[in-house]
């Protein structure tokens, strides 16, 4: 397919688990991708794996000249962007009653913060047909045990959709959430456990958790113009946990 022939696209989040996997089905359909993510070691590694249609910038989303730095190696090597799959997120588990304002803080800098601005300082290399994409979560719409900062960010991230929808009228940007369930990613493997892993397939009505390469073709549907008359949607790939 080459759903996303010529087209340009920014991932952050996108050395490993959902952002790898997009990178991987924009690239197969045609797109050039930046990748953007805090480690180098895995941004080599993902370069390899996709190869010469892809290029990594090193930072984080909570750094603005992280940020500028990335857009200006667009600018110099593509001079425009279509797509920015705002993807890069944090979460970790603190119960009501031990929440730190620390904890806060990593959070909703990771989670608002950044998704505010690599989509604002996207802005200006996009133009008519640009897809903006924003990772939710289903814990944004059931909240989860422990995890109330990370359901309140990704609340947060839907409602974003809704504002600049309306921001971004007359400009033929679309914006759109992608709003993923439990999905079987090395992070969550090494975190959860074979046990847990079960427990959290369990949740959902499919009884199982999803690949990333699931997520990073909805992705890739949301970039395309498959989705051109879609704005300020959510679209939920959770196997049906927060539907019902």
């Amino acid at each position: 397919m080459t759903r996303l022939n010529g087209k340009t696209a920014v991932i952050t989040g996108g050395a490993t688990g959902i952002g790898l996997a997009a990178a991987k089905r924009f690239i197969e359909e045609g797109a050039f991708v930046f990748i953007f993510g805090r480690r180098q070691e895995a941004l080599d590694a993902a370069v390899a794996d996709l190869g010469p249609n892809a290029r990594a910038v090193k930072g984080s989303v909570s750094d603005e000249a992280d940020l500028d730095r990335l857009y200006a190696a667009v600018k110099a090597e593509r001079g425009s962007l279509d797509i920015v799959f705002a993807n890069a997120g944090a979460g970790s588990p603190l119960a009501l009653g031990q929440i730190t304002a620390e904890h806060i803080d990593e959070t909703f800098d990771t989670n608002v913060k950044g998704t505010i601005f690599t989509v604002q300082k996207a802005l200006p290399l996009m133009g008519q047909g640009g897809s903006i994409i924003l990772t939710g979560s289903s814990a944004g719409t059931t909240g989860a045990p422990a995890f109330s900062a990370y359901s309140a960010s990704k609340a947060a991230v839907r409602n974003l959709a809704l504002s600049w929808a309306e921001d971004l009228k007359g400009t033929g940007i679309r914006v759109n959430v992608l709003s993923p369930g439990p999905t079987a990613t090395d992070l969550a493997k090494a975190a959860l456990g074979e046990e847990g892993m079960k427990v959290f397939a369990s949740m959902n009505p499919l009884q199982r958790m999803a690949e990333p390469a699931e997520i990073g073709a909805v992705a890739a549907f949301l970039a395309s113009r498959d989705s051109s008359f879609m704005t300020a949607s959510e679209v939920a790939v959770d196997g049906g946990l927060a539907q019902i």
